[in-house]
């Protein structure tokens, strides 16, 4: 059975398994869910999915993945809203933003590539010196405080640069 063949038999199933899944995930939508099936299942045809394999059991795989898709996801989603309070005072995120003097957008792209930065590629130590550089620390306070030469330090700062330099395709 040729792929084609195989989407069309499967994919009304695919549909409402998606539209049964849809309010799983606050950020994921029944479209998403869909095509992170029909992805699945284009990955398992072209890397030789048995042809004696059924429909209900093509249907079954499908709706596995997706379902350890939304657990994987879940683990990783954090849902903040502006404007519902988040501590006893009835703060929202937007009131503690607004005193910054910084528009809320920039904030939050700064804060989004801060993580990014923090949490994709940095071995433990790059983490720690970049925490502090982010606190304001100099290059020997930073050193002091984990007990390490401050160019060691100046050698991890560099290191952090170099990578983030090529993640973003930054050329000197």
């Amino acid at each position: 059975m040729d792929f084609k063949t195989l989407y069309e038999k499967v994919s009304p199933r695919l549909k409402k398994i998606a539209l049964r899944y849809r309010g799983s995930s606050y950020f994921i939508d029944s479209d998403d869910l869909y095509q992170e099936m029909c992805m699945h299942l284009w990955d398992r045809f072209k890397n030789g999915m048995p042809e004696d394999m059924n429909e209900a059991y093509v249907i079954r795989g499908c709706e596995f993945h997706i379902l350890n898709f939304l657990r994987k996801t879940r683990d990783k989603a954090i849902v903040l809203s502006l404007d519902r309070p988040f501590n006893e005072e009835n703060d929202t995120l937007q009131d503690i933003l607004s005193d910054t003097g910084e528009s809320l957008e920039r904030y939050l792209d700064r804060k989004m590539l801060l993580d990014k930065i923090r949490n994709n590629g940095l071995s433990r130590r790059e983490k720690e010196v970049f925490l502090l550089l982010l606190k304001g620390y100099t290059l020997r306070e930073i050193g002091k405080e984990l007990g390490i030469s401050h160019v060691m330090v100046n050698k991890f700062k560099q290191r952090i640069i170099k990578k983030w330099q090529k993640k973003l395709g930054v050329t000197k």
